[in-house]
């Protein structure tokens, strides 16, 4: 049984499917590449079934429509593939022109991003951050480019945050220092790395409240979790996008700053006249 069998299995058995929508599910299980490109109206008729079996079919497995579920589908089949096999995965489409590949990729992000997002989600995780004493943002490699955005941002407004790009000790230590009150967002996409999974579950042990941002729905991660947010990170090579994780950091900076007001005006005027003391900026005569 391969990963993806594996995973829908173990949706299934907590759903109760007729014929049809297990015809749905035997295509998804055994044609995940074809699948996870498939429209609805494809997928049904490869399966022999209505449109509508489809969507019951995603909803029954915890999804809000098919869209939702090949997102995570999608999501699952990259995660099961090396860089090299990533590569080859999508060698058809930049073949040509990888430069418009990939920025084509990103729009296709976006727009899959703003009609999958779960904006009660992002509300719910902004007043968390909000609320919070102290933040900590952590991700691996690449993927924490977005926390540091939200982190930068954050902390000019004010907010009382941190980001953590290490592993070991490091890690470690700043976890065991969160308490209740706190905040630990994890950002991960592609594979999960152990120690990020390991801090989740220590943090929510700790009675910090956890966020994720993932690709996938059914992550690990989420276990830990009290604020999922989704978002496609399919890229145009080898490795994963980040311009809808970094959008969604933007629309957390948003929501933030009308939570914080006057608060978030004073904290940044604030800010503003300490970097002109110390000169960290070039004036223009």
């Amino acid at each position: 049984m391969n990963a993806i069998e594996e995973w829908l299995s173990q949706r299934v058995a907590d759903a109760r499917l007729g014929p049809a929508a297990r015809r749905v599910v035997e295509i998804v299980a055994t044609q995940p590449h074809l699948a996870s490109y498939a429209s609805t109206a494809d997928l049904a008729e490869r399966a022999g079934v209505n449109v509508a079996t489809v969507v019951r079919t995603a909803r029954s497995l915890g999804f809000t429509g098919w869209p939702d579920l090949r997102l995570e589908l999608r999501s699952r089949y990259l995660g099961s593939l090396s860089a090299n096999q990533v590569l080859a995965e999508h060698e058809w489409q930049v073949a040509d022109d990888p430069i418009s590949a990939a920025i084509r990729r990103d729009i296709e992000n976006l727009e899959t991003f703003a009609r999958t997002v779960d904006a009660q989600a992002v509300r719910a995780l902004a007043a968390s951050i909000h609320a919070a004493d102290r933040t900590v943002v952590a991700g691996s490699g690449t993927f924490a480019a977005p926390g540091m955005q939200l982190v930068h941002a954050g902390t000019t407004m004010g907010l009382d945050m941190r980001l953590e790009r290490h592993v070991g000790t490091a890690l470690a230590n700043t976890v065991s220092r969160l308490r209740q009150g706190d905040v630990f967002v994890a950002v991960n996409f592609w594979w999960l790395p152990q120690q990020l999974l390991d801090a989740a579950e220590v943090a929510s042990e700790r009675g910090a409240t956890v966020g994720v941002v993932t690709d996938q729905r059914t992550s690990a991660l989420t276990d830990s979790a009290a604020h999922v947010v989704v978002v496609p990170s399919e890229g145009a090579s080898s490795f994963p996008s980040l311009t809808a994780a970094m959008s969604l950091m933007h629309a957390l900076l948003a929501e933030l700053a009308r939570l914080g007001d006057g608060q978030v005006q004073d904290a940044m005027n604030r800010s503003e006249e300490t970097w002109r003391r110390m000169r960290l900026f070039h004036r223009q005569p």
